[in-house]
């Protein structure tokens, strides 16, 4: 419970009509969760505008509305409150009824292309080792102190978040770890929160169905760090030629990671096979169970985030050691026949091609990399034949086939992505719809000591066909092929 006039403390406000001394029950989005007391933001969408529903939220009792553009056709006693931007007054507002949680423990961002679910994960992981109580917000789950809550989006709206940051603080959480979507900055998710820290990973070809061009994908990644406060790091990947722009008129204490060139942390990969990899981080020799060098890379983050939060880097590098991969990243599925399963999440040309280089370093001469992937429906096209092409020159044999097709004809998704195979590939090419039998045909093919990719789904249960997601895991249908197979 609060009034109006604290909820309002640092939105930029044109006016206000009506009693703000009202006491606010709740803050409101949807329309169709506004109750007696609720204070409703009327946001404008990606499909629908939520200047629509004002009416409908003030019968259904909304005893204030934020808004853009006040309706002619108000009635009731109501405080209506006019801003330029409903999208940031809604983080704000949610960050304000819940306390500002956000203030309350050390929240760090994790954005990029890839790696964000790894490195915010495994920061949680290590802080929880490490004695603290912690929170997570991530792709495949959200957690408080070991409890688990489904996710539903990378970073849920602020509604949602500031609630569960509010639980984090309330069960004595002292860090909170989250993966910050590009969606999430241009649609200001975060606003209001006041971040500790903030980790860029990389920057690929992703998401340009939203964003429609590289140059505003990048801006929305550069916005976090423009609004990181003076007091917290911003730790970023050098690597990548997009690191030293997010720190460009960044206020926050600057720092770089690399595998590659001289930065503030640095690792080299010693060795590296099936069960592992050899790293020395800034000169200190240790064994992990990761492979690739993108994990060097995000196991590099991990730690010089851990040694910015206060962690001491002995400690670190001894968690480090015993950390294990993420749930569908790089997760081998073993079989007695000798043959390798790997599910990875890879859905991105850069996160598959990084993927696929790192298995055949790895594998030895005559060992075949039979690869499986498909490509979303309803996301970005023209990433399709890339990723195709990709892993037709990468691999001894590769299956497309059907990822989420969504409301999309997966045999179109799969036309989109044939496209992008020369014609000499082709010979080494099945395109098989089903994504179960494509599976099944892989292991099928596969003899003993060869490795077989199944990539873009990686932690997910579930495909999604017209509008019904049904039961369905790789790692499960892997694991079933892998056993009827006998060599």
């Amino acid at each position: 419970m609060m009034t109006i006039e604290k909820i309002l403390n640092g939105i930029d406000v044109v006016s206000v009509s009506g009693n703000s001394t009202e006491i606010v029950s709740s803050v409101e989005f949807d329309s169709r969760k506004v109750t007696p007391g609720s204070l409703f933001v009327a946001v404008k969408g990606f499909n629908t505008d939520g200047h629509d529903y004002i009416a409908s939220s003030i019968e259904s009792g909304a005893v204030a509305v934020i808004c853009e553009h006040i309706p002619d056709d108000i009635t009731g006693d109501v405080c209506i409150i006019k801003t330029g931007d409903s999208e940031k007054s809604l983080g704000i507002a949610a960050s304000n009824f819940f306390g500002n949680p956000s203030l309350s423990l050390k929240l760090v961002g994790v954005t990029g292309t890839n790696g964000k679910t790894t490195i915010a994960t495994l920061l949680y992981n290590m802080f929880i080792k490490l004695g603290y109580k912690c929170g997570l917000f991530s792709t495949v789950c959200n957690y408080i102190n070991g409890k688990e809550l489904p996710a539903t989006h990378t970073t849920p709206d602020p509604v949602q978040l500031n609630r569960l940051l509010a639980i984090m603080v309330e069960d004595g959480c002292d860090f909170a770890f989250m993966e910050v979507s590009s969606h999430s900055v241009d649609q200001q998710r975060i606003a209001g929160l006041g971040f500790a820290g903030g980790i860029f990973t990389n920057l690929t070809h992703d998401h340009l169905d939203y964003h429609k061009t590289f140059d505003n994908y990048l801006a929305a990644k550069k916005r976090f760090f423009d609004t990181l406060p003076s007091d917290a790091f911003a730790l970023v990947n050098v690597d990548d030629r997009n690191g030293r722009i997010m720190l460009q008129n960044c206020k926050a204490r600057q720092f770089t990671f690399s595998v590659r060139s001289m930065a503030s942390y640095r690792c080299a990969i010693v060795e590296q096979d099936f069960n592992g990899m050899g790293l020395r981080i800034q000169g200190n020799e240790i064994w992990t169970r990761f492979i690739g060098d993108f994990n060097a890379s995000n196991l590099l983050a991990v730690f010089g985030a851990s040694v910015l939060l206060g962690a001491v880097d002995r400690e670190v590098l001894t968690i480090l050691s015993d950390l294990r991969s993420v749930a569908g990243r790089l997760e081998v599925v073993k079989a007695d026949n000798g043959i390798s399963g790997i599910v990875d999440y890879a859905h991105t040309p850069d996160a598959l091609m990084n993927v696929i280089e790192t298995l055949n370093k790895i594998r030895e001469g005559g060992v075949q990399l039979i690869t499986v992937v498909g490509a979303g429906g309803d996301r970005d096209k023209t990433k399709r034949p890339v990723m195709a092409s990709i892993s037709a020159e990468g691999s001894s044999k590769v299956i497309l086939t059907s990822d989420n097709p969504r409301s999309e004809d997966p045999e179109m998704i799969l036309n989109d992505m044939e496209a992008g195979i020369s014609p000499e590939l082709k010979v080494r090419t099945l395109r098989i719809t089903d994504r179960r039998e494509a599976i099944r045909t892989a292991v099928m093919l596969a003899n003993r000591g060869d490795v077989i990719l199944v990539a873009g789904k990686g932690h997910e249960t579930y495909q999604e066909i017209k509008g019904v997601k049904y039961h369905f895991d790789d790692r499960e249908e892997l694991k079933k092929a892998l056993l009827l197979k006998i060599i």
